[in-house]
């Protein structure tokens, strides 16, 4: 290797675009602006956001919260809460008419929190985390789906 044959590697030296400088350069006349336009005017610029007078997406989409119609019908309850209902065997409606959750809900799932059970508790049909599970389990308690 001599110091006659190094050069830069290809693509890592690019000229300088010299806009408006003659036919020649191809940015000549237009200046690489096109032909009329907005874009092509001094001055001429467009705000963020702008979809051409249609109205845009941010005030297109609701101004408001959205809340899932599957919240409506889903709760979490605690593994605390097993302590206020009458009886060992847990199903949904044992926990409705112990009025821990409300009356429109379908759906709910025991999650580990609180304090500890005081009872051996048999769930039917009922969503747990994997801790509470586990708790459950430990505690002498079964779970069936």
């Amino acid at each position: 290797m001599f110091l006659n044959v190094l050069s830069p590697s290809k693509g890592s030296k690019t000229k300088k675009k010299r806009i408006g400088r003659g036919i020649g350069s191809g940015f000549g006349k237009t200046g690489g602006r096109g032909h009329k336009g907005q874009k092509a005017r001094s001055g001429g610029k467009i705000s963020r956001g702008f979809e051409g007078g249609q109205m845009p997406l941010h005030r297109r989409i609701p101004k408001f919260g959205f809340t899932s119609k599957k919240s409506l019908l889903r709760e979490e309850i605690r593994t605390s809460d097993l302590n206020k209902i009458n009886g060992n065997d847990i199903t949904l409606k044992s926990i409705k008419n112990a009025k821990i959750i409300k009356k429109n809900t379908k759906h709910i799932k025991i999650i580990l929190s609180g304090e500890k059970l005081e009872k051996i508790v048999n769930i039917h049909g009922i969503n747990l985390t994997k801790g509470a599970r586990k708790y459950i389990e430990s505690s002498g308690g079964k779970v069936q789906e």
